[in-house]
């Protein structure tokens, strides 16, 4: 099971390292009151009205979320039930398939059956002493599972060390991370994350990640300061994706380093611009890998800028790279300046992944060793003697 997983955890990396990391395909944030938040640019607003049935039923899951300033989403049906089989040996699928039916047989758990996973990551303003707050983390999973369930599970596994917190109506499990405590003394940046939390959402809903952020989902359930639906309607524009991402890096920036004010002090942006928000998405038909990525320059001039210099980086890197497959993963990137955005699109043939995925977990051939072998019938050298010299007598 372990090497099926690690087989598992391989080709995830590769074939999303092969997409997210060429892409930059950007969804808008907005900042509201002082405080940014993820929503979708102008151009590339979705039209909610006109999005599919599936993924309304994906963003309305979502939208008891709290705001966030970049969102990650994982689709376990379609990587598991679809892209996995393509790549795998069946050999690895049935013991995958397998390690699958004793997690629903010993924790309930069918992860073929997860709906969803989702990041959220929200940067948090300075403290009033002007120190730099690290960013909050929360995954998100929702499924054919009960949440309670595997909080119970969760209990017993930490050994008593998952304490009780009553939040909101709500039952949360707090477990401090020793080591990390323990660091933290040392260095004082580490003490945000000295403490992890999971709470049951709802039936069939679980999170887990910073004891605050985990207050804001708690929060965010009772209708406060819940995340946009154009935030959302951006993420999943596309309900075939195996992982999408959107994000605000200029906003997370501005928040982080106090230009939006601190947490007791709120000062009005001097710069409002979107310049920077990107989407970026995997996803996959009959015969394909697509890379789909947006990124907003702020206006068309700037685009043309950034398109020029990115193709430029695209060329110099193409030729510095000696591997002929990530030379053939380069060449297929094509970057376009469209409007105020800067896009990134490539279709990457299956087969060309699934040779490249065999390529890269092909055994390395054993070094030549300095034996040589005589051919057959020919007798053996016989060992050199050494000859003693003797001394002449007088």
């Amino acid at each position: 099971m372990q090497q099926t997983l690690g087989s598992l955890v391989a080709t995830l990396l590769l074939v999303a390292a092969n997409a997210l990391a060429a892409q930059a395909q950007m969804a808008p944030a907005q900042s509201n009151a002082g405080n940014a938040t993820l929503s979708a640019s102008s151009s590339a607003t979705t039209n909610i009205s006109s999005i599919s049935p599936a993924t309304q039923a994906v963003i309305s899951s979502l939208s008891n979320l709290p705001e966030a300033d970049m969102l990650i989403y994982v689709n376990p049906q379609r990587i598991l039930n679809e892209a996995l089989p393509k790549f795998l040996p069946a050999k690895d699928i049935e013991g995958m398939r397998k390690g699958f039916e004793e997690a629903k047989k010993n924790a309930g758990i069918d992860p073929t059956k997860v709906q969803y996973l989702v990041i959220a990551v929200r940067f948090r303003k300075p403290t009033a002493d002007l120190n730099f707050q690290p960013p909050e983390f929360l995954l998100v999973s929702s499924g054919d599972f009960s949440a309670d369930s595997l909080l119970t599970l969760a209990r017993m596994a930490s050994q008593g060390k998952l304490r009780d917190e009553p939040y909101g109506g709500k039952t949360m499990g707090l477990m401090t991370i020793e080591p990390i405590a323990k660091e933290s003394e040392k260095n004082p940046f580490l003490k945000s994350f000295t403490e992890v939390a999971v709470v049951s959402l709802n039936a069939n809903t679980i999170a887990a990640g910073t004891p605050g952020y985990l207050r804001s989902a708690i929060d965010a359930g009772d209708g406060k300061g819940r995340i946009s639906t154009e935030a959302l309607a951006s993420l999943v524009r596309d309900p075939n994706v195996l992982i999408s991402m959107a994000g605000s890096p200029w906003g997370s920036f501005a928040k982080s380093f106090g230009m939006l004010g601190t947490d007791t002090t709120p000062r009005a942006p001097r710069c409002d611009s979107r310049i920077g928000d990107f989407y970026a998405a995997l996803t996959m038909d009959a015969t394909n890998f697509m890379v789909r990525g947006m990124s907003n320059a702020d206006n068309p001039d700037t685009a043309r800028i950034f398109a020029n210099l990115y193709s430029g980086l695209l060329q110099f890197a193409t030729k510095s790279v000696p591997d002929a497959s990530a030379q053939s993963l380069l060449k297929g990137l094509a970057i376009t300046a469209e409007g105020d955005e800067v896009l990134v699109r490539a279709d990457f043939p299956q087969q060309m992944i699934l040779d490249l995925i065999k390529q890269q977990m092909k055994p390395k051939q054993a070094a030549a060793t300095d034996v040589q072998v005589k051919p057959q019938g020919q007798p053996a050298a016989k060992p050199a003697v050494k000859r003693r010299r003797s001394r002449r007598r007088n």
